[in-house]
């Protein structure tokens, strides 16, 4: 059996909440271009950390408008921040051991707005 370790997949990195929605039934609603520029996908796993409070959670995706930069703490989630709050969005693989070191994650860096800086 090959061992393998989890490692950062991809990142977003300095998102700014855009609203809280306790009514929905559960995610982050995240603007599909962050989205694809990160390389993450729809429903897919995410952990998401709050600067301005220490708050973890995970939760998926759900793909929110192109070029709005929506991001939208659904659910339960919303109670781990709220809108003006910065966050770090963050993916995660599992990877044979071997292959880790060869792995360069995609990281997308964002302004007050959303919008991509650097990558």
């Amino acid at each position: 059996m090959k061992m393998q370790i989890q490692i950062l997949k991809s990142k977003v990195h300095g998102a700014t909440i855009t609203e809280a929605n306790l009514n929905y039934t559960g995610s982050l609603t995240l603007d599909v271009e962050l989205m694809e520029r990160a390389g993450m996908i729809d429903g897919e796993k995410v952990q998401v950390v709050n600067q301005n409070n220490g708050e973890r959670l995970e939760t998926y995706l759900i793909k929110g408008g192109r070029g709005t930069g929506v991001c939208c703490l659904n659910g339960p989630a919303a109670r781990k921040g709220m809108a003006g709050d910065k966050v770090v969005i963050i993916t995660y693989a599992l990877v044979p051991v071997e292959e880790a070191g060869n792995w360069i994650a995609p990281k997308v860096f964002v302004d007050e707005h959303n919008k991509v800086i650097e990558q």
